[in-house]
């Protein structure tokens, strides 16, 4: 049975602060500023350049990796860590094409967290070979799978709503009819179980800022399901993902597996940083973590609804189709979500009208969720959002 008031103690919280956010960023772990300084000045420091093969710099995607994988599903040796989120959907994307080469339809839906299409959008006219982005209702998602279907590329759960798909259902019609499926798991990846090898998953690709709480810009990872990896063609055919990196061969030749899909020189500082904030999940069972996210969304849904009837639950009223997350929909939602923080209790929103709240059990105990509620109520009830002060939108909401 997992010890949450154990992993409580494993984060570095303001004092004061119920974070109801850890669905755009994580919080500190303890010991990641520790491990930072370290790796910076017993290794970059001590070792220069030599701790590239003495400190084991250039195994950590594949180590990482790894252990990422064991909390999304995936077997050893399938996952490899590096680059941002877009550019593991750029790859896996290309590379899906490629090995579905008769076909021209990129098949995504209208909750898709934008960047994920923006990425479609630019390969699309980078390739310049007729295919085409179809975006339909998430609901809808599995009656557009067709023949003519060569790529479905979905988001697990939506950033906005935290509706989550049906994996299974998606995968099976997709390998019904020969099409390939990208899975983000932004909103997944130590949010819910997922069983990425189990479930025969094609591509996933990934971030660990958010619930892994790797750290403000933490590399991205990708998956790809070993019976594919050897016939994907890289698209970012980066040095790292050659065959022999140090032969500086002039002409380019793909790595084995998944070495293939690495690309640029690692991001040695960040890794160090997100190898700290996985030491807090060794001892999490998902299953576990899952049955309590659940618990805690639905004592925070209960709570609000009664003391906040302007409040509208977007998010699905069903615990096993949503993510860990919750959101309620409100026309001055931006203003309230503000008010709300300046009161101690971070949430953040989405437009045009989500207040958005993610639900940790990591970090996130019984008494905050009622403590938050109680904070929302006021403000809420005594209208305290309605002030210039919070109506002004920052750069980042």
């Amino acid at each position: 049975m997992t010890d949450f008031s154990k992993t409580r103690d494993m984060f570095d919280l303001p004092e004061g602060v119920i974070y109801l956010d850890g669905n755009s960023l994580g919080p500190l772990p303890r010991t990641a500023a520790a491990r930072v300084a370290a790796r910076m000045a017993d290794e970059w420091g001590a070792m220069l350049i030599t701790a590239w093969n003495k400190a084991g710099w250039m195994d950590d995607p594949r180590r990482i990796g790894d252990r990422v994988g064991r909390l999304v599903g995936a077997a050893a040796g399938t996952i490899v860590m590096g680059d941002t989120l877009s550019i593991k959907v750029h790859q896996a994307l290309a590379s899906a094409l490629d090995l579905r080469p008769d076909r021209r339809v990129i098949l995504s839906d209208t909750g898709n967290f934008p960047s994920d299409l923006y990425m479609a959008q630019g390969l699309i006219g980078t390739i310049g070979k007729g295919h085409s982005l179809k975006t339909v209702a998430p609901e809808a998602v599995i009656d557009a799978i067709t023949d003519e279907v060569a790529v479905v590329m979905v988001t697990e759960v939506d950033y906005r709503t935290g509706r989550k798909h049906d994996m299974a259902a998606i995968i099976a019609k997709a390998h019904a009819v020969g099409a390939l499926v990208i899975w983000d798991l932004a909103h997944s990846a130590g949010a819910l179980p997922v069983a990425l090898t189990e479930s025969g998953v094609d591509f996933a690709v990934g971030c660990t800022y958010k619930f892994l709480n790797g750290g403000p810009g933490a590399p991205a990872f990708i998956y790809v399901h070993p019976d594919l990896a050897p016939n994907c063609r890289p698209a970012l055919s980066g040095w790292l993902g050659h065959e022999a990196p140090f032969a500086f061969d002039p002409d380019y030749r793909a790595g084995g597996g998944i070495d293939r899909m690495r690309c640029g020189t690692p991001p040695v500082l960040a890794l160090a940083a997100l190898d700290a904030a996985l030491d807090v999940w060794d001892e999490v069972d998902m299953d576990d973590l899952r049955a309590r996210s659940i618990e805690l969304s639905e004592r925070f849904i209960k709570g609000v609804e009664a003391a906040c009837p302007m409040l509208t639950l977007v998010s699905p009223r069903d615990p096993a189709q949503r993510g860990s997350q919750v959101s309620f929909a409100f026309d001055d939602g931006y203003a309230a979500m503000q008010a709300v923080i300046a009161r101690g209790v971070i949430g953040d929103f989405r437009a045009p009208n989500i207040m958005r709240f993610g639900i940790t059990p990591l970090y996130i105990s019984d008494d905050d969720i009622d403590r938050a509620v109680a904070i929302i109520a006021d403000v809420m009830t005594n209208r305290l959002w309605d002030d210039p002060q919070y109506k002004k939108h920052a750069a980042v909401t």
